[in-house]
């Protein structure tokens, strides 16, 4: 709802009158702004706006300490720019007085209490219709229970607060990681029952970006998953199917475009405009320097991640098929493959000096030898990455222009129209999804395509991993084949076809995720889930990861900081209060 792409006067006003301690921001604080803003329905409305307005913070900046989380996963790269000065986690150094730590408790706490006020005042709202108090009190019970799934998946059990308090009498204890899990449930069930709440809202709908029952199965069901609870999340998702979401007919790539945002997939997302501080950022962060108003790239894609996406006949990606002898060759001198035709002896000098074996140099037809190697993947990968010799069409010259990443770098202007992201010594996979195309938006660093938090091809896939993990691998094949048939890969299972041959609960495991990593890159979903499967360490530290050139060889590397980093640290001043017992590991 168009609405909720803005903070209105009025609730701008609430924020003057809020009040914080440190970690707890009150919104509004004290007893009096309360009273005050649920006196009409104009006023408590503004209120809930507040709420759902706390979702932007994610989504809306382009300041770069606004964490990306698929950087934290296995899908992106932080830029070599800002990976030391934001990204520490990564690198074994982070303390327990970091400010990440302080500033997402305090954040998601923050939304916390915003809904609190809704929950614990609406009623006495005395203009109010009844259904329209029943619906509001809904939607904040989820949105309060969607940053108590956040917090405990990083945390693993923090305090439960169901009403806000002054600042002193934030003292309760960590509640245990089940425990919240249980109180997220809770609280979808009483969304789920609110007599009033439908199932979804369809485009068109007034209340299109309210929160409705799709969303709260959703949550529900990923809350079962963490429990290991795979019965009951299977019932959940099966709802959400029920409810009348149904996966995008047309491409994936077409799924993230302004004129699709409210297609039947979408079943909880951030509404967006092209204005500062409102719109999607994201087209800023993963763009490039071409990008309308000039691109941060912030973040890349990971090379270990490329690798993964299959042929689309569902065979798994090898260099050797493409390029024999690749892979046994070392990383520099394998950078030939993806060195620009018609290359100058200055060029070649350089690259020699760099390791890179000129004896395998076609002047020639270098550039469509290693265009082959990406022309007949998994159509999703195209869609999320520029890969080398492909075309991006950017904005940032004051016109639309077609420009090619190419290697080594000459020039982003004629005649070379070469793609420029920052530091074009290296030679990286830049980002496609959410970016913004030629002139088609030109707000510097905000659009105005929403941001899915849950969309019906994710559900799908949770399906599935609940049935497997039941056993129930065969039937989960089908919630798979149908995410893989809108991709326009090869169905698992297809007659004649080893490569896509299951071949039984623990093969289809390791496709379902990698399936999940594949459709839902850059859309911030997937640390949390390696982290519930536990393969956070493996798929981020393992084999040297890192950022790394598009050859392999590496510009930095992860280092592991030890298993306290499964668990985000207590912020330590909330620790030195003396009321919360710090994770396992920390100190």
């Amino acid at each position: 709802m168009r609405q909720f792409k803005y903070i209105s006067a009025i609730a701008a006003a609430i924020l003057a009158l809020c009040s914080c301690n440190k970690f707890l921001d009150r919104y509004p604080y004290s007893e009096n702004s309360s009273e005050s803003m649920f006196k009409s329905a104009t006023l408590a409305e503004s209120v809930v706006t507040g709420v759902y307005s706390n979702l932007l913070y994610d989504y809306s900046s382009t300041d770069r300490a606004v964490l990306n989380w698929d950087s934290f996963a296995s899908v992106l790269d932080p830029q070599e720019g800002i990976v030391n000065l934001n990204y520490n986690y990564l690198f074994g150094t982070l303390q327990p007085n970091n400010s990440m730590f302080s500033q997402y408790w305090k954040r998601f706490y923050e939304g916390i209490n915003r809904a609190n006020d809704v929950i614990g005042n609406i009623d006495k709202v005395p203009d109010m219709d009844e259904n329209t108090r029943q619906l509001r009190k809904a939607e904040c019970i989820f949105l309060r229970a969607w940053y108590y799934y956040r917090l405990n998946a990083l945390w693993r059990g923090v305090p439960i607060y169901t009403e806000n308090l002054a600042p002193n009498e934030y003292v309760r204890p960590r509640d245990s990681e089940e425990d919240v899990w249980r109180f997220i449930i809770e609280s979808c069930d009483q969304c789920i029952d609110c007599p009033v709440m439908p199932d979804r809202y369809q485009s068109g709908n007034t209340n299109y970006g309210r929160i409705a029952k799709g969303a709260a199965y959703t949550l529900r069901g990923k809350a079962h998953l963490w429990l290991k609870e795979y019965e009951e999340a299977e019932a959940d998702f099966r709802k959400v199917g029920e409810c009348g979401y149904t996966l995008f007919k047309g491409t994936y790539a077409d799924l993230f475009l302004e004129k699709n945002e409210k297609c039947d997939e979408m079943i909880f997302s951030v509404q967006m405009v092209e204005e500062t501080g409102n719109g999607n950022a994201f087209s800023n962060n993963y763009g490039n320097y071409c990008t309308t108003g000039y691109g941060k790239y912030h973040h890349y894609l990971n090379v270990n991640f490329i690798e993964s996406f299959e042929d689309k006949n569902g065979r798994p990606f090898n260099w050797d098929n493409y390029i024999p002898g690749y892979n046994s060759m070392d990383p520099a001198a394998r950078s030939v493959y993806f060195l620009r035709n018609g290359m100058t002896d200055s060029e070649k000098t350089a690259m020699s000096t760099a390791g890179a074996d000129l004896s395998k140099y076609d002047p020639a037809g270098n550039e469509d030898r290693i265009k082959a190697a990406y022309k007949d993947r998994d159509p999703r990968l195209a869609a999320i990455a520029i890969t080398p010799y492909s075309t991006y069409t950017g904005g940032a010259s004051g016109s639309a222009a077609i420009y090619t990443s190419r290697f080594p770098y000459r020039d982003w202007q004629a005649p070379y129209l070469d793609l420029r992201y920052g530091n074009n010594t290296y030679m990286f996979y830049p980002i496609r999804k959410f970016v913004t195309s030629g002139r088609e938006y030109t707000n510097i660093g905000y659009n105005p395509v929403d941001v899915p938090v849950f969309r019906y091809a994710d559900v799908l896939l949770c399906l599935a991993e609940a049935l497997n993990e039941q056993g129930k691998w065969q039937e989960a094949v089908t919630y798979v084949n149908q995410v893989r048939n809108r991709a326009g890969v090869a169905l698992l299972n297809a007659p004649g076809n080893d490569y896509v041959k299951v071949t039984g609960k623990e093969d289809l495991r390791s496709r379902i995720r990698n399936e999940k990593k594949w459709e839902l890159a850059c859309e911030e979903q997937v640390y949390l889930d390696e982290l519930r499967w536990g393969t956070w360490k493996q798929d981020k530290f393992s084999k040297d990861n890192g950022l790394w050139n598009v050859w392999g060889t590496p510009v930095y590397k992860y280092i592991w900081g030890g298993d306290a980093y499964l668990k985000w640290a207590v912020p330590q001043a909330e620790v030195e209060k003396g009321g919360l017992k710090q994770n396992e590991n920390w100190n």
